[in-house]
Formats: C-alpha cells, structure tokens, sequence
C-alpha cells in the first residue's frame, strides 16, 4: 500500500508557495483562509517536519519544504496532460475548436463547408470566446485553440502553428464613402466606430493614433464604442461609420464590395498580435488535429496571397504610403 500525501494539502501548499500568502491562495482556491491553513498543518504533520516560514516578505519554504516543490512541481506538469492522454486514446468523433467570436464570424463559417466536404468523418464543433480570458477558460476543454498572441509566442513547435500577422486600417461602408479620400484630414468629418476601451486596446486600434499620424489636427470625435471588434465591423458594415479592423477579418468583404478602404491599399499598422491554432502534445499524433491544422493553415496562406498581406512583427507602430 503506497503511502500518499493528502493531495489537496499539496494542491494549498502549492498555492501558498506561488503566491507567498495564505490569503491569495485562499482566493485562488475559493476556501478560507482557516482551511488552507489546516491543510498545511495535514501535510506537515505526514512529512514530519515543518514546510514554511512566515517572514516579513511573506512565506517561503524550509529547506524541505523547497524540496517537497521541486518535486511537486513535476507531478503536477505530469498530472495535467491526463485529461489530453485519456482523451487521446478514446479519440471521439467530434474535435472542439476554441476560437474567437469575429474570426468565425467573419472568416471561418465561411470557409468550414470546404473542410466537411473533403473530411465528411470529422465533426468539429465551435466553442467560441469573446474575451482572452474566456478563450484560456475554455481551452482546457478543446482539442484545438486558436489564439491571438504577442509576436514573442508566434513560432512553429510540436504544438502550435503560426496562421496569420495582420494589418489594422480603416474600412467602411460604400455607402458611406464611394470613393477613395483624396486628402486623409477628410476622415475627421466622417463618423467613426471603436473596438473596445482605450485602457484596454493598444495604439494601432486607437483613433487618435491615426490622427497624428495622418497629421490630421484635433481630436477624434466620440462615436459608438463597441465592445468586440466583431460587432463593430458588423456595424461598418451596415453603414454606421469607419472602423480601424484587421486585414482577415474584411478581407471577405472588402472583396464582394461589403467594405471599401477610404484611404486606399497603402496605409496599414502592424497589428500587435499575431493568430496560431495550438493543441495538447498529447493529440499531436491525432489524425483529426493534424487535419484540421493542415487545412487551417492552408486557408490563412490562401487568405493571404489573395489579398491580406502577412505584415512582419512589429518593433514599433509606423505608418507606410504606397
């Protein structure tokens, strides 16, 4: 008979260690303080030897306590690829997709009907996120994610592929401008729609970046806020204004005359993140998985030669002219 630590004592030390506080690994836990304190004492009592020290700084282990994590540490890496090997080896049907809201509306739904065509025996089902903390909520639970991530993360590895670096510039509406600006301070006088909040965007998606470098004098003037980028396109779609947007999420529009570009295809901003779909190492074997990338990455390369240019991580924001 093996003689096992209380696994939810290691799960409280664990957290303590992380964040040097009873208190936030009790937040983190969603349990008192008094129980994470308890199942600290359980576990020092099956060691025999006391774990942490409690210093001004905060707590910090004893030699033993560091020790008990390095070990722990492995364990738990271990223990968290169950869920993708269990799930490996069943290999359902049905592959989940964690994926943004606007890229499947206004990019994938259009092209899925080409991959059941060519894959009838793979079902995929869409488990769609608005936000980045729904995406890192839900992916646990897909056999596939595609993800917006920093140009640092963007690299080809066992698990992930890069798909797409995009630009951000204005598009509307024909109905709202039919013909290129000649002069770009003409912008100003038309109405212009955001993407989320100024706190949280950064400054390619932001109107008054455009401003100054337009040379355009004054401020942008308030219009609607959206709180996706999804729905603003939408909204520009319908006629409501101008909206600074990602080259692959108009690039289907702007081809069946949806959208219009009012300052024409010269100007862009690199856009601050870059798109990859990554998978658990445990399905990089799957036949499904490598489908389904396979097919992905082929539609983002085609996405792109017919028309929206990979532009190459940006070391700073610049505009470009011609």
């Amino acid at each position: 008979m093996r003689s096992l630590p209380p696994f939810d004592s290691l799960v409280a030390f664990d957290a303590v260690l992380r964040h040097g506080s009873m208190t936030a690994a009790a937040s983190e836990l969603g349990i008192t303080q008094s129980a994470v304190s308890h199942r600290l004492r359980r576990l020092e009592a099956f060691i025999g030897t006391s774990l942490l020290l409690r210093r001004r700084a905060g707590l910090f282990p004893t030699p033993a306590g560091a020790a008990l994590a390095e070990g722990l540490g492995d364990v738990f890496d271990s223990m968290a690829g169950l869920r993708e090997r269990c799930r490996a080896a069943t290999t359902p049907g049905r592959l989940r997709v964690s994926i943004g809201a606007a890229l499947t509306q206004h990019w994938l739904v259009r092209r899925l009907p080409a991959f059941a065509r060519r894959h009838p025996g793979i079902e995929i089902e869409l488990v769609i996120a608005t936000t980045q903390a729904q995406m890192k909520a839900r992916s646990g639970d897909c056999d596939l994610s595609v993800l917006w991530v920093r140009p640092e993360e963007a690299r080809n590895t066992s698990t992930q592929r890069l798909l797409f670096r995009e630009q951000v510039f204005p598009v509307c509406a024909p109905s709202v401008l039919r013909k290129p600006l000649r002069d770009p301070a003409q912008l100003a006088t038309l109405p212009l729609l955001y993407k989320g909040t100024e706190e949280g965007n950064t400054p390619e998606w932001e109107w008054s970046t455009w401003f100054k470098r337009l040379g355009i004098a004054g401020k942008p003037k308030t219009s609607l806020r959206f709180v996706d980028i999804g729905t603003a396109i939408s909204a520009a779609i319908e006629g409501g204004g101008v909206v600074l947007a990602r080259s692959l999420l108009v690039d289907d529009a702007l081809k069946d005359g949806r959208l219009v570009r009012p300052l024409g295809p010269g100007w862009g901003m690199p856009c601050s993140k870059v798109h990859l779909v990554r998978w658990p190492a445990a399905l990089s074997g799957d036949l499904r998985v490598r489908a389904f990338v396979a097919w992905l990455a082929a539609e983002a390369e085609k996405t792109v030669a017919e028309g929206a240019p990979a532009a190459p991580a940006p070391a700073k924001l610049r505009i470009r002219r011609g």
